[in-house]
């Protein structure tokens, strides 16, 4: 398990756990620019809409918002620009495997610093159908009553 204490999280992709089971994470590293690295340390990103797709063995990541840098000027790229991950090729293969057969899709999950470096976690992830959803929803609503009912009972 990877060392909690020296990663700095930017953004996670609460909406991926919302509408995906997931069923594997795996950790990646992402090509970007020194303004967009200058931006992420501002926690300028965006991750909600985002998803990954495998092409020619390699791994690209769309529609990831990276606000532009204030200070940047003429060194800023476009926000919304598609940026390769850096994964190996066996990872790769696999992730693709499973969204050509079994209807998968690959999403991020979180975006982060682990010491000086912008790393990004990729999972294999399965859609939810709206009766999930709901599901999901109402059990965590009862979780909520519960802990809240107990601690009713504390203070009394």
């Amino acid at each position: 398990m990877r060392n909690t204490a020296k990663i700095k999280l930017i953004a996670q992709n609460k909406k991926a756990y919302h509408d995906y089971y997931i069923e594997e994470i795996i950790q990646a590293g992402i090509e970007l620019v020194g303004t967009e690295v200058k931006s992420l340390r501002e926690n300028k990103c965006n991750l909600r809409d985002s998803f990954i797709k495998a092409r020619d063995g390699e791994a690209f990541l769309y529609n990831m918002h990276i606000s532009p840098y204030e200070k940047g000027n003429i060194f800023n790229k476009d926000p919304l620009r598609i940026r390769r991950l850096l994964m190996h090729r066996r990872e790769i293969r696999n992730f693709a495997d499973a969204v050509a057969q079994e209807g998968y899709t690959i999403v991020p999950t979180r975006i982060y610093f682990d010491k000086s470096l912008v790393k990004i976690d990729v999972a294999l992830a399965k859609g939810k159908k709206l009766y999930d959803k709901r599901d999901a929803i109402s059990k965590k609503d009862q979780l909520r009553e519960a802990e809240r009912s107990f601690k009713e009972k504390i203070r009394l």
